[in-house]
Formats: structure tokens, sequence, C-alpha cells
């Protein structure tokens, strides 16, 4: 698991990568963020909430110019990453989805029961 303020490529890589960026490397060895300060990404410990909005939203503009983003935000997802700004969603953000993905699964789920048993 990356820890703050250690770079990004030492994160695991996902099983989950396109064939082009297997050909080419791991996604993270062209993360943008790797040029860039690790502690924008990862919050200081007691960080003012203005202060902390404000570096969030510094790191999801390095995220916005990313060829990466998409495999980065789904590493983050897959883990899941507790902390940080991966692919462009805070750990806030990303819970929202996670969450989003299970009500998704759920309701799937009993459409397939319900047309299965009628």
């Amino acid at each position: 698991m990356l820890q703050p303020h250690q770079p990004l490529l030492d994160a695991a890589v996902p099983p989950q990568r396109s064939p082009a960026r297997d050909q080419a490397g791991p996604w993270h060895s062209e993360a943008v963020c790797r040029r860039d300060e690790a502690g924008l990404f990862f919050a200081p410990s007691k960080e003012p909430t203005a202060a902390r909005l404000s570096r969030e939203e510094a790191a999801k503009r390095v995220c916005a110019r990313c060829p990466v983003m998409v495999e980065c935000r789904e590493h983050a997802l897959l883990q899941p990453e507790p902390y940080g700004v991966w692919g462009g969603l805070t750990a806030a953000e990303r819970r929202v989805v996670l969450a989003r993905r299970r009500r998704r699964e759920a309701e799937l789920q009993r459409t397939v029961r319900v047309a299965a048993a009628g």
C-alpha cells in the first residue's frame, strides 16, 4: 500500500490494466504526479480545512492533465486506498463512488433475481 509521502513508483500495480499500458510498462510510470511533490496528494497531520481544500484542488489539477488518471482512479478504488488524492478523487469522493457502485450492483442482482423468478 502506498503510504503518505511515498513515491508513486512504489505503489502496487493493479492486475486490471489495459494491454497498451502493459506493453509500455506499469501505468504509474506515466503518472504526472511522479514529477510533483508527493505532499500535494497527501494531507499533513492537523491540516486546517482551508489549506486541505486548496491542496486537494491543486492535486486535482495535476490529475486532470495526467494520461493515466483513469488507471490511477481504478487502482485507488480497487485497493481501496484510504488516503490521498488518486485519479482526481479524494478519499471521501472515492468512498461515495464505491457506495454508488455497491448500490448499483445490489440493484442489478435484485433485477436478475426478479427476472429469474418470473
